[in-house]
């Protein structure tokens, strides 16, 4: 019989190193993504392109976080890698080419039906449109070329989830930077061609998106390979690790699809506030997103292994120290980004998007997005730690109650404040229910594994949240100065002085953790550039 595979040496303190390996590949992902959504705003602004193809997004991609993203990650991860951990790999590749076969069935089905109910969604979830002529029919095709990419994603995501339980990180990290260049090169080279084709250059950008949905499962695929992974057409519905997977998975649809679902309240809310709210709101949440990719998703992938391996051990200690020492360094991380973002959000929007059919106006509304965002970042990241741990105690039922409970909140509080300051209501309400529900589910989890190390964690927290308090002053304090000694509109002199107040920021920030003595700041500092020196196995 083929021996268990054993935890790797390290313990928790290989996650700063996992996590920086994970960060240079999200980094260049998210800075695609960054040039990607420059591209868009060139092309299309935020106006009734760039609405219809937001909305026409939002279903194929609410569902792909509720199926495969979210619940998928959360659930096939801990499975697979107990599977690994406890009898061996031939048993875990079985089950990776069961989950794998399952959800080429399951969301082929749901693709099905989305192509023949595509137009009842659309009206349902954006009617507003049909008071603008073509706007409707546009959303409506958009959304089933793009139905497809729910399958490939899937697909994607299960790879990325073995390869993960090998702390294979580099590769499965960039894959989404596939969808983005996939983007960026449709939009150059269809945009100009398709109207004298008759069709609406949006097009092009739902091409992209199908595209980049093959480049995420192309570029894990050999790596797979060379682990050992051969995918096998079968199907046995009675495998206990399948059943394992799927009793962690439906009832966590909900539980880590809370933003999203609150995303799409957003979106169904915003289409009644007129042309622009839907691209504004996008914008912006993809620029507050940014940090939780390149810092929150880097360390909760590089944990979620080692978590599984200590649920699956009943290792409460070390499962317990392992999420502390996670959240620590999330906040680390994110507070000052947070910060960041609340000073700097004007410039920040002026350089990336005012360019092309993106106007003035444009960034103004897109900054105030930005700045009602801002404060629910911390709650997005905790998130990333806070709900998967329940999944690998096979705990899902938590999650599922306070995402359908943060859903309702989130519900109440956007249908208030839209009515009181509009699209900004949107954003703020968002964001607090993001902080809600991580809220909930730490003060769970910290039941549940008897502390969290609350007092390290809130000592931390505070250190670095003073600290960033005087980064934040510094950035503006220089921004301000900079407008009067380089002043002028032009993209090079915005980058200037953008540059240079970011720069000043960082070096404050870096002197006040260290005079604050915070140790888990030199940590995080240290994550990136330790992977230039060592060789990750």
């Amino acid at each position: 019989m083929e021996s268990p595979e054993k935890p790797q040496a390290g313990g928790p303190h290989r996650i700063g190193l996992s996590a920086g390996l994970i960060g240079i590949a999200t980094m260049t992902s998210r800075i695609l993504g960054l040039i990607r959504d420059q591209v868009l705003a060139f092309f299309f602004g935020a106006g009734d392109a760039m609405d219809a193809f937001n909305v026409a997004f939002r279903i194929p991609n609410l569902v792909r976080d509720l199926f495969a993203e979210g619940a998928m990650s959360a659930a096939f991860v801990p499975t697979f890698t107990s599977t690994l951990t406890l009898k061996g790999r031939a048993e875990a590749w079985r089950l990776g080419s069961l989950v794998i076969n399952g959800l080429i069935l399951v969301t082929g089905v749901l693709v099905i039906l989305g192509i023949i109910f595509t137009r009842p969604l659309i009206l349902l979830f954006a009617g507003d449109f049909a008071a603008v002529p073509g706007k409707i029919d546009l959303t409506v095709g958009l959304t089933r070329i793009m139905l497809p990419f729910l399958s490939l994603v899937a697909i994607a995501v299960a790879l990325m989830g073995m390869l993960n339980a090998f702390h294979r990180f580099f590769i499965p990290a960039l894959s989404p930077a596939m969808f983005n260049v996939a983007t960026i090169i449709c939009a150059f080279a269809l945009v100009p061609v398709l109207p004298a084709l008759g069709i609406d250059p949006i097009t092009a950008i739902a091409i992209g998106t199908i595209l980049g949905g093959l480049g995420q499962v192309a570029i894990q695929w050999p790596l797979l390979r060379r682990e050992g992974f051969r995918y096998r057409l079968l199907f046995d519905p009675r495998d206990e690790g399948l059943r394992q997977v799927l009793f962690l998975m439906v009832p966590g649809m909900l539980g880590l699809a809370a933003v999203q679902i609150n995303l799409l309240v957003n979106t169904m809310l915003a289409t009644g506030e007129g042309t622009g709210p839907v691209s504004w709101l996008n914008y912006a949440f993809r620029l507050m997103y940014l940090p939780i990719g390149l810092l929150g998703v880097s360390i909760a992938t590089a944990s979620l292994p080692r978590i599984s391996q200590y649920a699956a051990l009943d290792d409460l200690p070390a499962l317990r120290a392992t999420v502390a020492r996670s959240l620590r360094l999330i906040f680390m991380l994110n507070v000052p980004a947070m910060a960041g973002l609340l000073v700097l959000a004007h410039p920040i929007v002026a350089v990336i998007f005012e360019h092309g059919k993106f106007k003035a106006e444009d960034t103004e509304a897109t900054t105030l997005a930005l700045q009602y965002y801002a404060p629910g970042l911390l709650g997005y990241s905790a998130v990333k730690i806070a709900a998967p741990s329940f999944y690998a105690l096979k705990e899902s039922r938590t999650p599922v109650l306070v995402g359908a409970l943060t859903v309702a909140v989130n519900i109440v509080l956007n249908v208030t404040l839209v009515k009181w300051i509009g699209f900004k209501g949107l954003a703020l309400g968002t964001g607090l229910a993001a902080l809600f529900n991580s809220g909930m589910l730490l003060w769970i989890l910290r039941r549940r594994l008897g502390g969290l190390e609350g007092r390290q964690i809130a000592i931390s927290l505070s250190k670095i949240t003073a600290a960033s308090l005087v980064m934040a002053a510094a950035a503006a304090a220089a921004e301000w100065g900079l407008r009067t000694v380089l002043p002028g509109g032009s993209i090079g002199i915005q980058a200037l002085r953008l540059a240079a107040s970011i720069l000043l920021a960082l070096v404050v920030l870096a002197l006040s953790a260290r005079a604050l003595r915070i140790g888990d700041f030199d940590e995080a500092l240290g994550m990136v550039t330790r992977r230039f020196r060592r060789r990750y196995r």
